[in-house]
């Protein structure tokens, strides 16, 4: 090859590099099309959501982690049903249309994001992210137990995978449940992992009939209102004006980014992609927050963890792979953002 047709080559590719990389250029993307926008979509997912476990850790350091949670969600919440009411003029739900809003939140937000948020003030974020990755495997476990439902081999084998990436980890982590506090947050961290999938369930089963980020607002607002004020009935919460800025600052952003623009981002690429593409946010949510951790909160990251996070994801990834052509529940038409 001559040395100026091998400059060309290099040239050529170094040009379709570029372009594929264009392709997350915030700067240019509303010149995008629709798949180019989706997939900028999701990248933004698996950033933020990996980010949010560093920030709830953060913030649950210097306040109780229901009140955070609570109070995220209230926020997040009021901001989405503000704009639907108020912008968007849209009714709220009527009759039977508030059965799946309600299951719904107590499930994913009350259950599954009160308790990971609880669980990660006694683990670090990245195993917490670790054990949020995991909850497809629940699903093959639920349907194993499920009357003529059949399992596809390869799910099977995802989820013996996916338990043996888990014992790697906990591995090393065997003297640590001596401590009951560790104890603890492992087990409700597990409970936020069941509940996220028996809501991923209910929702293929019983989606909801109307608006899905209005749902969600909703969903979102009345969670904040039982958490916060069951917080507060206890006597776990602490004087807003005694809530440290670390907190503040960790609640803003996991407002702004975690429950306002993550969600809305990971509802446009649902809507746009193969639900096998979207779902590779999981995949990447837990190396973001391990690697976030490390370098914020210098958590270790040793061989166990590296070995055993990436088998179970692997786990997670053929269950995924198994249930692919599973076709996803039909999307209402409704207006969006």
């Amino acid at each position: 090859m001559k040395l100026i047709d091998f400059h060309k080559v290099i040239i050529q590719g170094s040009a379709d590099s570029l372009k594929k990389l264009a392709l997350f250029n915030p700067l240019s993307i509303r010149k995008k099309g629709t798949r180019a926008k989706a997939f900028f979509a999701l990248a933004l997912v698996c950033f933020f959501w990996g980010t949010t476990w560093v920030a709830s850790k953060k913030g649950v350091t210097h306040m109780p982690a229901l009140q955070m949670a609570g109070l995220r969600q209230l926020i997040g919440g009021t901001l989405y049903v503000s704009f639907f009411l108020l912008y968007k003029k849209l009714p709220l739900p009527k009759g039977k249309e508030w059965r799946p809003v309600l299951i719904l939140c107590l499930l994913n937000f009350v259950l599954s994001n009160g308790l990971s948020t609880w669980g990660v003030k006694f683990v670090s974020a990245g195993l917490g992210a670790i054990m949020g990755a995991i909850f497809p495997l629940w699903l093959v476990v639920i349907g194993l137990f499920s009357v003529g439902n059949k399992i596809p081999k390869k799910a099977i084998l995802g989820l013996l995978l996916g338990f043996s990436g888990v014992c790697v980890i906990f591995y090393e982590h065997m003297h640590d449940f001596l401590n009951p506090d560790f104890t603890f947050g492992i087990i409700i961290s597990l409970v936020a992992t069941w509940t996220w999938a028996l809501g991923t369930l209910y929702t293929k089963t019983q989606a909801a009939n109307f608006n899905p980020y209005f749902s969600l607002g909703l969903q979102m607002l009345i969670s904040g209102i039982i958490t916060t004020g069951g917080v507060a009935m206890a006597g776990q919460a602490i004087p807003l004006q005694s809530i440290p800025w670390q907190s503040w600052s960790a609640i803003a952003f996991l407002v702004v980014f975690g429950s306002v623009v993550a969600f809305i981002c990971y509802i446009y690429a649902l809507q746009n992609l193969p639900i096998e593409q979207a779902s590779i946010y999981a995949y990447v949510n837990p190396i973001v927050a391990v690697f976030c951790g490390w370098l914020l909160f210098n958590e270790m990251v040793t061989g166990f963890i590296i070995v055993g996070g990436l088998v179970t994801l692997a786990g997670v990834f053929l269950v995924n792979k198994a249930f692919k052509n599973v076709p996803p529940p039909e999307q209402p038409e409704n207006e969006g953002i």
